[in-house]
């Protein structure tokens, strides 16, 4: 797992003349994409958490893209017009923290460049391919070992060559230590020395060849043209045929996924009680407590990891952080809020219900009356009703516990990283969700947020579950960075995926991705004359319980089975009494495809 990576990218790029002009070299687009973010996605794809471009020429541009990809961070080379490429590398030394890819900035490659390196054992090794050429070909020796010897663009210097330099490296910060001492000393000697003859001459960095990589360097017109017309395309048809079959899912989780939160399953197997995992743990519970803070830190808030669904989760919470003596009061509008009085139940813990219609808002003033009148301890309440897509005003009930002391406990499986959560201002004690909702990633993964202050009153409650108390979990894994069982391994490597694509997006962006499909079913649902339980001014814009047709032709299974032929999964309703099935635009679903899946629901209702 390489969770860095570097673009050099400060070069004039003149040989291009009026195509970088006004722009640097990596701002050439093919197929409307700057090749620069060609190379930025794919790094992503790879699970790249931090991407650094060292900047020279036209630097804004590059400024401009870390501005729309909040990984990467910008370093500039003043004096990238008199240096070369080491120089640059040199710049963006001080930001590197573990092992890193090295790349150019005017590249195109196949995605399997990286997922090589990666997972080669070498901690420092470049990619070698057979000759392309292209003309402008920097050649590579090395030794008997497979260890780089030397760099030439003239490969008759070269005793012998083993191929191509691609421009694709894997490094260590060891190595990048070592080249940073010797091009401080050297500087003045070889003002200009290039990345890839530091590299050979280190005598530490090997060689991986693919023979027939897909691949190509941009430094002039004909190499423009040729990956217009030849290389992007051969790309795209090797990387199709990498994708995975698309299944949009339409019902309330488990949600779409991208191919890159699928891929980060295909791992090495490591036993989870390795160190490496357990700082993979700790920063998804860190990455994950920043994302329900303000400030985007994780002061005051942890994240307390578990084997489970979003059920688990629940029961986590009400089985440990409801002490002897508490009176709870659950609120009742939905199927999950009904759970929460199951499991309270199953606990054989005294606590009340505050029923409430399903499917219309929350009557505030007399909830605060019968918590009042009541005198509860604690509140457990689901923010969004996963049953009908309703939204409970969580935030302004949890503010008014909090004023009369009352603790708080909240579901937010199906709100956490679609809806804007500030767990301290919008005084949440406790709140659960899991991987496999508007996180995107895969099921088996549920965690549950804690105020640290309310988190550590919980070391004294009862421990009424083995499995599932929170404190022996927190604690456990802050002493030794493990947690107390097995963890879902696979699931948690996917989960780190679907957190790095969170922040690339913002939830922010994901909500509003996730309103712009939730407009486009409305409009349709009006347009067809179909109705929806819940009132549009209360519903979450994240699930949608849809009115069957009153027809006797209608049946949710023909629908479910035609809607399945084509990619699409729709689920049905969950709430006693109501007729309704229900549509989510939760997940990886892009607007197009609820679209499209809105045209087949018309072509549906004409049959009727």
């Amino acid at each position: 797992m390489i969770r860095e990576a570097v673009i050099l990218a400060a070069g004039l790029g003149s040989r291009l003349k009026e195509r970088t002009a006004q722009k640097p070299k990596g701002f050439l687009e093919l197929g409307g994409v700057p090749i620069v973010e060609w190379s930025v996605q794919k790094l992503i794809g790879a699970g790249v958490e931090r991407i650094i471009i060292g900047t020279g020429w036209r630097r804004e541009a590059y400024e401009a893209l870390a501005a729309k990809y909040r990984i990467i961070e910008t370093v500039y080379n003043p004096d990238f017009a008199e240096t070369g490429s080491l120089r640059t590398l040199i710049c963006c030394a001080e930001r590197i923290r573990h092992d890193f890819f090295l790349l150019e900035s005017d590249l195109i490659y196949d995605s399997a460049a990286l997922f090589a390196l990666a997972n080669d054992r070498r901690a420092d090794i470049t990619l070698v391919s057979g000759p392309t050429e292209s003309g402008d070909e920097v050649w590579l020796s090395a030794n008997a070992e497979g260890v780089l010897t030397a760099a030439n663009k003239d490969r008759a210097a070269l005793a012998s060559a083993c191929g191509e330099l691609v421009g694709i490296s894997k490094l260590s910060p060891a190595l990048l230590a070592a080249l940073r001492a010797s091009e401080e000393t050297e500087r003045a000697a070889q003002p200009k020395a290039d990345y890839e003859s530091a590299l050979a001459a280190s005598g530490v960095v090997a060689a991986l060849k693919i023979e027939r990589l897909a691949w190509q360097e941009i430094d002039d017109e004909r190499h423009f043209r040729r990956a217009e017309t030849e290389t992007l395309p051969r790309i795209l048809e090797n990387e199709r045929l990498r994708a995975v079959r698309r299944e949009v899912l339409l019902n309330p989780g488990p949600a779409t996924t991208s191919d890159a939160v699928k891929y980060a399953q295909v791992c090495p197997d490591i036993c989870p009680r390795e160190s490496e995992f357990g700082e993979v743990m700790r920063w998804i519970t860190d990455e994950l407590s920043a994302l329900v803070c303000a400030a985007g830190k994780a002061d005051g808030i942890e994240t307390v990891l578990f084997g489970g669904s979003g059920t688990a989760a629940d029961e986590v919470m009400i089985s440990s952080c409801v002490p002897d003596g508490a009176k709870l009061l659950i609120v009742d509008n939905g199927a999950y809020g009904a759970r929460f009085a199951q499991i309270a139940a199953s606990y054989r813990l005294p606590h009340e219900v505050f029923q409430s219609s399903g499917f219309k808002p929350l009557d505030v003033p007399a909830l605060k009356k019968r918590l009042v009148d009541g005198g509860f301890t604690h509140l457990a309440i689901v923010y969004h009703e996963t049953t009908t897509g309703l939204l409970n005003p969580a935030p302004e009930i949890c503010r008014f516990c909090h004023e009369r002391g009352v603790t708080t406990i909240v579901d937010a499986v199906s709100a956490f990283a679609a809806l804007p959560i500030d767990m301290d201002a919008d005084c949440f004690d406790f709140m659960a969700s899991t991987s496999n909702k508007n996180i995107q990633g895969m099921a088996g993964c549920a965690f549950v947020f804690c105020r640290k202050s309310a988190l550590e009153r919980t070391a004294a409650y009862p421990m009424r579950s083995y499995y599932l108390n929170l404190w022996d979990q927190y604690a456990h894994f802050k002493k030794t960075g493990q947690t107390r069982f097995t963890p879902p391994v696979q699931t948690l490597y996917a989960l780190r995926q679907a957190i790095i694509e969170t922040k690339v997006e913002t939830i922010a962006g994901r909500m509003k991705r996730y309103s712009d499909c939730w407009e486009t079913l409305v409009a349709a649902i009006e347009r067809l004359g179909l109705r929806m339980l819940v009132p549009k001014e209360a519903q979450s814009r994240l699930i949608t319980a849809i009115i069957e047709p009153d027809s006797p032709r209608y049946s949710f299974e023909t629908l479910h089975d035609l809607s399945r032929a084509h990619g699409w999964t729709i689920y049905p309703g969950k709430l006693s009494g109501a007729s309704t099935f229900r549509i989510a635009n939760i997940g990886g679903i892009q607007v197009e495809e609820m679209r499209l899946w809105t045209e087949l629901l018309a072509r549906y209702m004409e049959t009727l």
